[in-house]
């Protein structure tokens, strides 16, 4: 049956105008934040300041060979990683405490915070595809639901009641099923709109479907952790919300990724990761399971040292190695961690580790380089490569083996996504850094006219 389409109110013009062209507000809040950060410890402690902030970063170096020591070492080597990865930022803390800048490095670090988040918050809002207005509602929408997934979402909120309500064809996942052939078969029985509530790994298999046969696909946050739902900018606390998207949304363009033969949404890793997740005993005991079996894969002969090439650049001797469908932000989002600023750069993220020995660990508080522990890179086709006729690797989380070498590439503009108009996390796209002359220019930037 067909259903009528429902559109909202367009913003206004000067809400359009104000997510246009950005916040100047905000940007001067951001830099008073920011010269406030600075100024605090100056202030407090004059250029003894420095030596303060000198200490401060060599007690992350020392956690991080702690770290490092944890990780790649058993017994009394593990224990005294322990100790300093505990001991070294407690003792600046207690110094800063006894000199009585504990207060100020606090007001500082808050300071510092908020002129990130504002910093962010003021340039114009990003977008992680182009939109194009949905203008008809599919007449036969299929919905595949893993009812086991994300600690049972189908069943706490009344997904399948709720899909069926909004005239789709719901489809339950039992575990023995083959996805890909599930949602084959609902093209050749008349779907025109593919849907799944469940895991990332599930929303691969059936997005690459989708791709395959240009159907629009909608997304249902109904996983664990819903990376993808988070870069669309769909309510993960609201899976049933992404319903919307079939009377009233807009489509995104955006790209998907190959490992081999495989699709991911998100990412697909190698090296250490995926060595550990193939241990029978992971899924039971993960913690005990990772120490356990980090040490060898770290240090010992099992150790994997993976060869990459992205583009010309080669990079050998790895530990570990993230492909990405669409490079991941630089920094942090304490909110939303892990956030990819697009999804149709035509790009792949690729983040290399390699770290064999406690001063690798400490070089790592420099942050990413080139000549690093931290590596990072960008391009639209990546061979990984081992001394090894085969590699694991874990593909938006489900484990696979793959021959070697790997070939990862990105198939620009392949999935047509659908999703609601109104979007809780749209507005909050980007990478996660700020861009500071930027910032400086909406803050000096006159005011506009009414």
């Amino acid at each position: 049956m067909q259903r009528q389409v429902r559109h909202r109110t367009a913003p206004t013009e000067a809400a359009a105008a104000t997510a246009r062209e950005g916040s100047p507000g905000r940007a001067r809040l951001a830099l008073l934040a920011l010269l406030g950060s600075i100024l605090v410890p100056l202030v407090t402690a004059g250029l003894r300041s420095v030596l303060w902030v000198l200490a401060g970063i060599a007690a992350l170096a020392l956690a991080a060979i702690g770290g490092w020591l944890i990780l790649a070492h058993t017994g009394v080597v593990r224990a005294v990683g322990l100790v300093l990865a505990l001991a070294a930022p407690s003792a600046v803390l207690a110094l800063y405490a006894a000199a009585g800048m504990l207060w100020a490095a606090c007001l500082s670090l808050a300071l510092w915070g908020l002129a990130l988040v504002t910093a962010r918050s003021a340039l114009p809002s990003g977008r992680t595809a182009s939109e194009q207005t949905a203008t008809t509602a599919p007449r036969h929408p299929w919905i595949l639901m893993n009812p086991r997934s994300g600690g049972g979402k189908v069943g706490r909120f009344d997904l399948m009641d709720r899909a069926r309500a909004a005239g789709c064809r719901v489809t339950l996942l039992d575990g023995e099923q083959d996805v890909t052939e599930l949602a084959r078969q609902a093209v050749a029985e008349g779907a025109d709109l593919l849907a799944v509530a469940g895991g990332d790994g599930t929303q691969a298999l059936v997005a690459e479907v989708a791709a395959r046969h240009d159907l629009p696909f909608l997304v249902i946050p109904a996983g664990t952790r819903n990376h993808f739902a988070l870069d669309l900018g769909l309510d993960r606390d609201d899976p049933a919300a992404a319903l919307e998207a079939l009377a009233d949304g807009v489509e995104l363009r955006v790209d998907l990724g190959f490992a081999a033969d495989r699709v991911f949404v998100n990412n697909a890793s190698f090296g250490t990761y995926a060595f550990v997740v193939t241990d029978p005993a992971y899924r039971d005991a993960k913690a005990r399971t990772t120490l356990r079996t980090l040490p060898g894969l770290l240090t010992g002969e099992e150790a994997p040292r993976l060869r990459a090439r992205a583009g010309r650049t080669h990079v050998e001797a790895l530990q570990a190695l993230l492909v990405s469908n669409n490079p991941y932000g630089r920094a942090v989002d304490a909110a939303n961690p892990g956030r990819r600023g697009r999804l149709d750069s035509g790009l792949l993220g690729v983040v290399c580790v390699r770290v064999g020995s406690a001063v690798q660990a400490a070089g790592l508080v420099r942050g990413p380089g080139s000549g690093g522990g931290l590596i990072r890179l960008s391009a639209a086709t990546v061979v990984v490569e081992a001394d090894t006729d085969t590699l694991p690797a874990g593909i938006d989380g489900e484990h696979v083996l793959l021959p070697s070498p790997v070939v990862c590439r990105v198939a620009p503009g392949a999935l047509r996504v659908r999703v609601p108009r109104r979007r809780p996390g749209a507005s909050r796209v980007g990478d996660g850094t700020a861009d500071w002359p930027a910032v400086v220019r909406l803050a000096l930037s006159p005011p506009r006219r009414a």
